[in-house]
């Protein structure tokens, strides 16, 4: 079984090297702009939609007209062309934007989408790369846990580093994942999770409960930032209309903006990859709940009273980094043979039903309902502890009931979160629809 990852080493060309690379990058940015205006301008005055066939094919001549791009290969000045059809593809989807030109610094750099035109030399640590259509030989340093059969290379500048990076699409063998009498998973060895924003993770294996504390990397550096921030509106910035070039100071102000918001980055993605790494090294089976957070994370409604409070959660859901936290626990638990589970947010509800008895409590759903009491059997928990406990039962098939009160109600009530699991119960078999996914994303 194959997987494709993707590996980024950084890039350490001498001077001439660099110049050739600016310049294959300048030139890669006139072609999709000028695939952009060759779409446009069919359109405005034709009425025709241009497909991407009809500007590969003009390449070959377009080379010919052009002698400073015959050194550029055949296969990466096709892929550019892609990246433009792509584009519009998305946009017609009601995916993206319009596409729009872009300047030589807002272009990242261009891509070999086969194995033609260049040639990597590592196994895994440092190495160098051969780009053969500039005639370069260029060192590169990391490392990558996994390296395989490299497929496709995307050489990549950033503007803001000043660094050069060839990201690699590597395809590496996997443990396929066997289930029954066939399969090495520890069954008993399961952890739901639940994601928040005070509480970053809550997890629960049987036995007990882990929460994680939202560490706040941008909450903590807020301030800080905003003052920069401040400092450098204060200085000439540059205006394009006005034929105003940015300052000195405001060119430094800029960088230390930058440099403070990668720190940022930089510190959510190790926290992010050590949580995750850590879950991965000790559980077979991940149990989560699916999530949508390019919905949760939408603007309030124009005219709504609460877009302050709407705003702050936003940024804290973001600032946890919800999305990425699954993907990673995801892909590396899947990796070593493995699977994750994600459960049906809309069916089994586990932020509103309860543990003990199975009922739904709709009001529940309010995020400022933090402790539950469940007025059908009296129990009472955490919020977070709660979800990853339904969680947890509805993966080992230890479903609690559907709502029926205990005998007992006083002694119920009493009771903490943390007592042990219900036995088999009648929970709707809708709500047991359970799903594997698969990640593809790169390893560390």
């Amino acid at each position: 079984m194959v997987a494709t990852l993707r590996q980024t080493f950084r890039l350490y060309p001498n001077q001439s090297q660099e110049r050739q690379l600016f310049k294959a990058r300048r030139l890669h940015q006139y072609i999709y702009n000028a695939c952009l205006a060759g779409r446009k301008h069919a359109w405005e005055t034709e009425g025709k939609s241009l497909k991407y066939f009809d500007q590969q094919n003009k390449l070959p001549q377009f080379k010919k007209d052009n002698p400073e791009f015959a050194t550029l290969g055949s296969q990466a000045l096709q892929a550019t062309v892609k990246r433009v059809d792509l584009a519009f593809v998305a946009f017609f989807k009601g995916l993206r934007k319009r596409p729009k030109f872009k300047s030589l610094r807002n272009y990242s750099g261009w891509t070999y989408p086969g194995s033609a035109g260049w040639k990597v030399y590592t196994n895994g640590k440092h190495g160098k790369v051969e780009l053969r259509d500039n005639g370069l030989s260029i060192r590169m340093r990391g490392k990558v846990k996994q390296w395989g059969n490299p497929t496709t290379l995307t050489i990549v500048y950033r503007p803001s580093l000043n660094r050069w990076h060839a990201s690699f699409t590597v395809e590496v063998p996997t443990v396929e994942t066997k289930y029954g009498s066939t399969s090495d998973l520890r069954y008993e060895s399961i952890i739901a999770y639940d994601l928040g924003t005070s509480t970053a993770l809550t997890t629960y294996d049987g036995s007990e409960y882990v929460e994680l504390t939202n560490p706040r990397f941008l909450r903590n550096k807020e301030q800080e930032v905003k003052r920069k921030s401040k400092q450098m509106r204060r200085k000439v910035a540059p205006n394009r209309k006005k034929k105003i070039r940015p300052s000195n100071r405001w060119k430094k102000a800029r960088k230390a903006v930058s440099k403070l918001q990668r720190k940022v980055s930089n510190q959510r993605q190790d926290w992010q990859h050590k949580v995750t790494s850590d879950i991965a090294s000790r559980y077979d089976i991940g149990v989560t709940e699916e999530l949508r957070v390019r919905n949760m994370t939408r603007k309030a409604l124009k005219g709504s009273k609460r877009k302050r409070q709407k705003a702050g959660l936003n940024k804290s859901i973001l600032d946890v980094g919800m999305s990425t936290l699954n993907k990673m626990i995801g892909y590396k638990i899947e990796a070593k043979g493995g699977l994750l589970l994600v459960l049906d947010t809309k069916k089994v509800k586990p932020s509103q039903r309860c543990p003990n008895c199975g009922k739904v409590h709709k009001h529940w759903a309010q995020l400022s309902n933090r402790y539950h009491v469940c007025d059908a059997c009296g129990f009472e928990g955490e919020r977070d502890q709660g979800s990853a406990l339904v969680m947890y039962q509805l993966a080992t098939n230890k479903q609690p009931g559907d709502g029926i009160a205990l005998v007992n109600a006083d002694v119920v009530s009493s009771t903490s979160i943390s007592s042990s699991p219900p036995t088999q119960g009648t929970l709707a078999t809708g709500c047991r629809r359970l799903g594997r996914r698969r990640q593809v994303h790169a390893d560390r």
